[in-house]
Order: C-alpha cells, then sequence, then structure tokens
C-alpha cells in the first residue's frame, strides 16, 4: 500500500514537473516557501563560469543566473570624460541661437551611459550628479558677440553661462572661453545634453580635449 502511494506521488509531481516546500500551490519547479540553508558547497575555479554563475532574487522571487559584470555597473557610480574625436576646428550651424555640442569621444564612461551617436548622457540610475563642461572658440568671434554654453535636462535648460565679448580700444579683451558647474538631480532615464548659444550663424569650437570637453560624475 505505502508503494502505491510513493508510486502515485511520484507520477504526480512528474506530471506537474513542480514541488512546493512550505507551499500546496508551487509556481515553479522548486518553490520554496520558508529559509534554505546549504550546508558545504564546492568553490568554483573556472574563471568563465564565474564570470556568469551569480545568482540572485528577481522581483518575483524567481531565481535567476546573471553576469557579475552586470552586477557591479547596477551599483557603480556614474563617471564619463567626454570630449571630440579630433583636435581640429568642429564647425557647428546654430538654429534659434544654439546648436548641440557634437562631443563624439570619451576618455572614459563606467556605465556606458553617453551615446556618442546622439550626444547624449541617459542616467542608468536616480542620484546627485556633478557636471562640468568647457568649451573653446576660435579667436575670431568679435566683440559685443553673445557667446554661452548651456546644460539641459531632459532638454529643459538647468544652468547657463553666457555673456558678450568686450573690446578695449578696439582689441577684444573676452577669453574665448566659457564653462559651466552645477548639480542636478537625474532620476533613471533622464538625459542631459550640451548646447552652445551665440548671436552668429555659424562658430567654431576648438576641438582639442584640453580646451573642451565634459564630466559627470555621480556623488551619490
Amino acid at each position: 500500500m505505502n508503494f502505491k502511494i510513493l508510486l502515485f506521488c511520484l507520477i504526480s509531481y512528474s506530471a506537474f514537473s513542480q514541488v512546493g516546500i512550505g507551499t500546496t500551490a508551487p509556481t515553479a519547479s522548486l518553490d520554496i516557501n520558508g529559509n534554505l540553508r546549504i550546508r558545504s558547497l564546492d568553490q568554483e575555479t573556472n574563471e568563465n563560469t564565474i564570470r556568469d554563475s551569480i545568482l540572485v532574487v528577481s522581483s518575483d522571487g524567481i531565481v535567476k543566473r546573471v553576469e557579475s559584470r552586470k552586477i557591479v555597473q547596477a551599483v557603480l557610480k556614474t563617471a564619463v570624460k567626454g570630449k571630440f574625436s579630433t583636435s581640429s576646428l568642429v564647425n557647428l550651424t546654430l538654429v534659434g541661437n544654439e546648436a548641440l555640442i557634437p562631443f563624439d569621444d570619451e576618455d572614459f564612461d563606467v556605465n556606458d551611459e553617453f551615446n556618442t551617436t546622439t550626444h547624449e548622457f541617459v542616467a542608468k540610475q536616480d542620484g546627485i550628479y556633478s557636471l562640468y563642461a568647457q568649451i573653446k572658440a576660435n579667436s575670431i568671434i568679435s566683440a559685443t558677440t553673445n557667446f554661452g554654453l548651456s546644460v539641459y535636462k531632459n532638454n529643459v535648460l538647468e544652468s547657463t553661462n553666457s555673456f558678450a565679448n568686450v573690446s578695449v580700444l578696439s582689441a577684444n579683451v573676452t577669453p574665448p572661453i566659457r564653462n559651466v558647474t552645477t548639480l542636478i538631480s537625474l532620476s533613471a532615464g533622464d538625459t542631459v545634453t550640451f548646447k552652445v548659444n551665440s548671436d552668429l550663424l555659424n562658430l567654431s569650437l576648438l576641438g582639442d580635449s584640453a580646451n573642451t570637453y565634459f564630466t559627470i560624475h555621480q556623488i551619490r
């Protein structure tokens, strides 16, 4: 009789392919409602296996395997330094007195958040970010010409540094450098872009990374 009961249980488990411990309504192959203790484990020494053998619990309680790199990236704070890919002049055409600065290269981007094609930063996690950007125009910008640098969050102006060039005795005495430093609160998915603004229809920025670049660093 006991053998028949055991056989029936095995057939039932096989038919439904789900086993519940601490629950009568399992929703996975093995559904444990309670603690799990593993007394001992063998140490894995294969590096290729280690990179892809970390188990995590998803929001629905299912245990899944993820790459170790993704776990590090999920908690790694943002650090980006961007620049132009050329040291030559970068010519811009302004529409409505402004133009997107097409930063298309990076020194580093630890979380892969800056897109060098769309020239925008997309935050992967909520936090407070420190931003710095600097541009330098070529020397032919004339006096009384407005020239500035702005930071936009989701296409809304956050911070700007813009003023007209000044001349003394017909000599331009205003440095052709503009920079912006600010703190900004970002949620995952928020975008940050940098734009130049001026009264001119066209202007040129120095492309070398010592004069024109930006940095974004998550501080908390």
